[in-house]
């Protein structure tokens, strides 16, 4: 058997793990980086533990999911961030064979949500633009993928919020680059850089997470930062 017949079979057997409802339920689940168990998956999937047991297994023999083990519990999460984005992009696609296109998600969701580790929604969508526009980050076009890289002012912006963009270049995976939104159909903020700063923005509590879900819920304080320092207008959660 050649070798590019074995790669054809892999992505075979990736696409039929994600296919299947159930598993499909699980894996958005897990796209808010949280791990959950066996039993938690199971009633997202509504299937039963032993139904969701071998859903997880195949989930794993696909490198779909990892799996934590502490003590006598086991969790699961996403494989990776290149996992989130395969689900992000199918996301996308399914979108488009509606026309016109109706919004699907819920409205919370599409106003801010978490993908992965990083924001998403209309939230991150409006922060990637005003970022742009600011001249903090470029687009580097490299092939069908839009990286990005920092200007000055932008390192100078990011620092001064206590991101260390030396030890987030370090890390082993990519530092920046545009997700294509499912909901805006427009791209936010991920990588290394877009994890960093959805961790700020939760510890100085610009956001906060929904505690059953992946929505993030804009706080009055983080309206007003992200207006004053990046020009980003979007109303608090409950605010008129």
């Amino acid at each position: 058997m050649h070798a590019e017949d074995l790669v054809d079979l892999d992505a075979a057997h990736v696409a039929a793990a994600i296919g299947e409802p159930a598993r499909a339920r699980m894996l958005y689940c897990l796209m808010d980086g949280e791990a959950r168990t066996s039993t938690e998956l199971a009633v997202v999937a509504a299937v039963s533990a032993p139904t969701a047991s071998a859903h997880l297994a195949r989930l794993k023999s696909a490198n779909l999911v990892a799996v934590l083990v502490e003590g006598r519990h086991r969790y699961y999460r996403l494989a990776g961030s290149e996992v989130a984005r395969l689900l992000e992009c199918l996301n996308v696609l399914g979108g488009r064979v509606r026309a016109p296109r109706s919004p699907r998600a819920p409205a919370r969701l599409r106003a801010a949500r978490s993908c992965y580790d990083h924001i998403a929604g209309r939230l991150g969508v409006l922060l990637y633009a005003r970022l742009q526009a600011l001249a903090l980050i470029r687009p580097v076009s490299t092939g069908a993928r839009e990286e990005c890289e920092l200007s000055c002012d932008g390192v100078a912006t990011f620092s001064a919020l206590g991101i260390d963009i030396a030890a987030i270049r370090a890390q082993r995976r990519r530092f920046a680059y545009g997700c294509l939104d499912w909901s805006e159909r427009r791209p936010h903020l991920a990588g290394a850089l877009g994890a960093a700063f959805l961790e700020t923005a939760l510890r100085r509590k610009w956001v906060k997470r929904d505690l059953t879900g992946r929505a993030l819920s804009l706080t009055r304080c983080g309206s007003s930062e992200l207006r004053e320092r990046f020009g980003v207008e979007l109303a608090a959660a409950g605010a008129p």
